[in-house]
């Protein structure tokens, strides 16, 4: 230890998150050069390349991966460490917080939020990030992201997860759809055409799956990206639509949806706060945490 420059494991940092040494060298205020000095002593102090090119761009051995959470989190234990907050003054607070959530939730959240932090930090930045899943574990320990909710998934002992809330699926119809006057059963569900809502071009939807493992399936008649699309597609065919209920409520009063319940047994929706360990007592971090929470104490905020 008394022969490493920590300086190196900055540069290493900046590195993995840039996947460029110029870009690497700018946040840095350092030279290309100096960056390509240290990043030797690192590959000679490691025994391996850490970095290799792709294209134009240059991507991290597995030895790089598996190093990266641990060099992040002591980078950022040691930064707390010299900042040492003892207090957060929400009334004078300057803080930048960026929060990864997926455009769902950031439809439901975020409004509500912004509104409720800026009351008493109005002094307060906010980001809402779009995620990729395979990355939250990573973006979290190297402190991009401060926070993440999205849906249940296995994270590392770095990590801490919380249940936030659950909701409901129900179905979208157009008002005068010919199966809005009766109670829509399984039969009739199945009989009708679909529109499914997802960001992977394929592969099931949790529906399907349910399906699928009772023997079933439905005609789909169309796949998008986002259920904007998808609800005002329904409320002008007779194409039906399964949605979290807090979406269609708001979509009901804009629209001439009618929203019923699935036929289908399912389990209801979990919604998991993330963040990182190290964070845990960090003063401002818990005071948002606990925003969050109070937000959601009741389920997915309302329109």
């Amino acid at each position: 230890m008394s022969r490493i420059d920590l300086n190196l494991f900055r540069v290493f940092d900046a590195v993995y998150r840039a996947g460029s040494l110029t870009q690497a060298a700018a946040q840095l205020h350092l030279t290309q050069p100096a960056i390509s000095n240290a990043l030797a002593r690192l590959r000679a102090q490691f025994g391996d390349p850490l970095f290799v090119r792709d294209g134009r761009r240059i991507a991290p051995t597995p030895r790089a991966r598996a190093v990266a959470p641990e060099i992040a989190a002591a980078l950022q234990l040691l930064q707390q460490t010299l900042s040492a907050p003892q207090a957060f003054e929400a009334a004078s607070a300057s803080r930048r917080f960026v929060i990864g959530m997926r455009d769902l939730l950031e439809f439901a959240l975020l409004p509500r939020l912004t509104q409720e932090l800026l009351r008493d930090a109005p002094k307060l930045q906010l980001q809402s990030a779009r995620i990729e899943r395979r990355k939250i574990e990573r973006e979290l320990a190297a402190g991009a992201l401060d926070l993440s909710i999205d849906v249940p998934m296995p994270v590392g002992e770095g990590i801490v997860q919380e249940a936030l809330f659950e909701e409901h699926l129900c179905v979208a119809m157009r008002r005068d759809h010919p199966l809005a006057k009766r109670t829509l059963g399984i039969r009739q569900w199945l009989g009708a055409r679909h529109v499914v809502v997802s960001s992977r071009r394929i592969g099931q939807v949790l529906e399907d799956g349910v399906l699928q493992r009772e023997g079933l399936r439905r005609d789909i008649a169309l796949r998008c990206q986002h259920y904007y699309a998808a609800c005002h597609v329904v409320a002008s065919s007779d194409l039906l639509l399964v949605l979290p209920r807090y979406y269609g409520e708001w979509f009901t009063a804009h629209l001439p949806l009618k929203l019923v319940p699935l036929p289908l047994a399912m389990p209801s929706l979990q919604v998991m706060l993330y963040w990182p360990r190290n964070a845990e007592h960090d003063p401002g971090h818990a005071w948002l945490r606990e925003r969050i929470r109070a937000l959601t104490a009741r389920g997915a905020p309302r329109p």
